[in-house]
């Protein structure tokens, strides 16, 4: 990167609102590690944000997801489907648990996962009587909610469970639909978050599992916690996780949830804007916006038109050269050594064209206007 340019990151956070009234309090109550009011006051504050019942707070949105599988008690025996288009977080918790994960190809339309290949495959099993997916994991790729009425429906039909893996979502609703109205999250019998440095919500690290299922919500929060029993003496009656989320953490989340409503306007002001440009370029198609949907826009994510990788690989270049940061998207999981043997339900030939030509764009909720409009034109320069 040439050192004149000024950067302009990806993604960064925006630590406004009481964030500092939070993180005083908890430094003048010697509240800082696990044990604390805030963590309570985070998970309440956010199962209602999100319209669940409960909401129990942990450390990544790794852990929520590990969590969430041993809630459905996954054996080695069992397999999970799940995209092969997504950070590796969404499969490596199925690996934890020694089971099996069947990789499900994309959908041009969301990048998220194609309902019409998991339909096709449980009603195929169905038919031969095989043995079921002992749960479906539905991942909202870079904000944007997967298309999920086809999955509920036959996954209702045969008593299969649904986790969400929302870490990337947080905000985005459905706006047709059975679930017109709802957000990520609240959907499936387990829904799972990340607060990384560079989501939307961060607390710079941290999780959060959803559930409308109240005892699941207690075996979350046991299972977090070491599985310690009640009582003075240390007594556990399961393996557990040092999965808790601190006090810290949850102040900062807090404050952060606060914020939320002006940090998804922000992101889709952004987003429009980009749109606007890129609507009919002829390099660079706009990130995706199904009509069923509001996305949240964690990622701005345009995919090349023609050129494939050559093209995106040119444009993220000359990016960075301008001190731009911009960055491609998750490679399938399907080309990953540790699970190049797992199986497929197709080929994964969609999800790797998308992964080999997506690109995402600087989208930060404190990006100024004078930064967005460097990126465009930036972006006009070299796709002319």
């Amino acid at each position: 990167m040439n050192s004149t340019f000024k950067r302009i990151a990806l993604s960064e956070p925006s630590l406004v609102g009481n964030v500092r009234n939070y993180l005083e309090e908890c430094v003048a109550t010697n509240f800082v590690s696990s044990v604390g009011p805030f963590v309570e006051r985070f998970e309440r504050a956010f199962a209602e944000f999100v319209g669940t019942r409960y909401a129990v707070a942990c450390a990544t949105g790794t852990a929520a997801i590990h969590v969430a599988l041993r809630l459905l008690d996954v054996t080695p025996e069992d397999e999970i489907f799940v995209p092969t288009l997504t950070f590796i977080a969404s499969a490596n918790p199925i690996a934890y648990e020694r089971a099996q994960p069947v990789f499900v190809d994309s959908e041009r339309q969301t990048l998220n996962l194609d309902p019409a290949a998991v339909v096709t495959e449980i009603e195929r099993r169905a038919r031969s009587g095989e043995k079921m997916p002992r749960a479906v994991e539905v991942v909202h790729l870079l904000g944007h909610p997967a298309n999920i009425d086809p999955i509920v429906e036959v996954c209702e039909r045969y008593g299969i469970p649904i986790v969400e893996d929302a870490a990337e979502a947080l905000g985005a609703t459905y706006t047709a639909g059975r679930f017109e109205g709802k957000q990520v999250g609240s959907i499936g019998l387990v829904g799972c978050f990340s607060f990384n440095g560079n989501k939307i919500l961060t607390c710079g690290g941290g999780g959060m599992i959803t559930t409308n299922d109240e005892k699941l919500a207690r075996r979350a929060k046991h299972l977090t916690t070491q599985a310690r029993l009640p009582g003075a003496e240390y007594r556990h009656d399961e393996v557990g996780y040092n999965y808790r989320m601190t006090n810290v953490a949850a102040a900062i989340g807090l404050a952060q949830l606060e914020c939320m409503p002006d940090f998804l306007a922000r992101k889709r002001a952004i987003a429009a804007r980009y749109d606007a440009v890129l609507q009919d370029h002829p390099v660079l198609t706009p990130a995706v916006h199904a009509p069923w949907a509001h996305p949240s826009f964690w990622l701005y994510t345009a995919t090349a038109r023609s050129g494939g990788r050559s093209t995106r690989d040119r444009i993220l270049a000359n990016l960075a050269e301008v001190g731009v940061e911009a960055r491609p998207i998750w490679s399938p999981l399907h080309t990953m050594p540790m699970y190049a043997k797992a199986k497929r339900l197709s080929d994964g030939s969609i999800a790797e064209e998308l992964a080999a030509s997506s690109l995402s764009l600087p989208c930060s909720v404190g990006l100024s206007d004078e930064d967005r409009e460097r990126v465009i034109a930036v972006v006009k320069k070299e796709l002319t």
